[in-house]
């Protein structure tokens, strides 16, 4: 490789993480949250108002604009491990229970 090779390679990489930054924190704020089971939307709940929402096998909660799930029956608890999701396109999925937390 040539020194403008290297150039090269190392403004291209600079752009891509630039960009890359750039979408990762440009995600708008969801407004909406779809509560789905078995891939049908069952509940649709605005962001901006705070509740516990109990589902047959799992509790999820919306507070100040974020969304988390409190509890499920499941074994692996990855869904409870999740955190908070705030952002447009943003999911929380509990497979064993096919529930599905997505922010619009």
């Amino acid at each position: 490789m040539k020194k403008g090779d290297i150039i090269i390679c190392a403004v291209v990489f600079a752009v891509a993480l630039i960009l890359a930054v750039v979408f990762f924190f440009a995600k708008p704020e969801g407004k909406t949250l779809l509560v789905k089971a078995d891939n049908k939307v069952i509940y649709e709940y605005p962001l901006d108002v705070d509740r516990e929402i109990t589902l047959e096998h799992n509790t999820a909660v919306i507070k100040d604009g974020s969304v988390f799930m409190l509890s499920a029956d499941c074994k692996n608890q990855i869904c409870v491990k999740s955190g908070e999701i705030s952002k447009r396109g943003e999911c929380i999925v509990c497979l064993p229970n096919r529930v599905i937390l997505e922010i619009r």
